[in-house]
């Protein structure tokens, strides 16, 4: 059997024969939902097999260029691929600035023309997690810790990046009684560690919380339950 890193460097060989014009591209080839999908700036290109291809072996390459640019550059770590994503985190980290991707596929001595994602502009379509939350209970009070994700970069010495540092961000910390079964926003702004007081003795309650970006207009998906009870 041959070893997969000759197999694949024999698909490449396919690959470049057939962009030389052995064979003619075929449409059906072409890979199919191309479309960058990216959380916490972690900018993922995706992509599903051409119509023809379903079920087939067959290795992907993957090109990227800002707006603007003439030239598309080669993504080295993706060029020649059987999966079907490629990480391009550090090839779009200008995040106000547009981006486009494209995919081409080669099978069987056949190679596909290229499929381009539409504009992505990081800063306007990455989703954002929900805070890291922590609450302990306090003299009968709840104190709640909020905390941004972490994004993929990092400053000039060497730690993580808050999300804080790109968008303006309002906390949203809500409670649930856990006897009444009813839930009440309790705070709103941009304060990361809040007292949330004035409850009942000798009860439970839960604390969930979310992030808002007024900018956009968009809310995270909210955190985890976290419940104490009160004394």
């Amino acid at each position: 059997m041959m070893p997969e890193h000759c197999f694949l460097g024999f698909l490449v060989s396919v690959f470049l024969t057939g962009v030389l014009g052995a064979q003619p591209a075929h449409e059906s080839l072409k890979p199919q939902r191309v479309q960058f999908q990216s959380r916490n700036f972690h900018n993922i290109l995706h992509w599903q097999p051409g119509r023809a291809l379903m079920g087939k072996s067959s290795i992907y390459f993957v090109q990227y260029k800002m707006y603007g640019e003439r030239q598309w550059k080669s993504k080295e770590g993706c060029w020649g691929i059987q999966e079907l994503f490629c990480d391009l985190t550090n090839e779009t980290l200008d995040i106000q600035e547009p981006y486009y991707g494209r995919v081409r596929t080669a099978s069987g001595g056949s190679h596909s023309g290229w499929s381009m994602t539409q504009r992505f502009i990081p800063w306007w379509e990455t989703k954002i997690d929900p805070p890291v939350m922590n609450i302990t209970q306090v003299n009968g009070s709840l104190l709640v810790t909020l905390c941004a994700p972490n994004l993929p970069y990092r400053d000039q010495k060497g730690k993580n990046i808050s999300m804080e540092n790109y968008y303006e961000l309002v906390y949203r910390v809500f409670i649930i009684n856990n006897s009444l079964e009813k839930e009440q926003k309790v705070y709103e702004g941009a304060n990361r560690i809040v007292e949330i007081k004035a409850l009942a003795p000798r009860s439970g309650y839960c604390a969930v919380a979310e992030m808002y970006q007024p900018t956009l207009d968009r809310s995270s998906q909210r955190s985890e339950e976290s419940c104490v009870e009160i004394p």
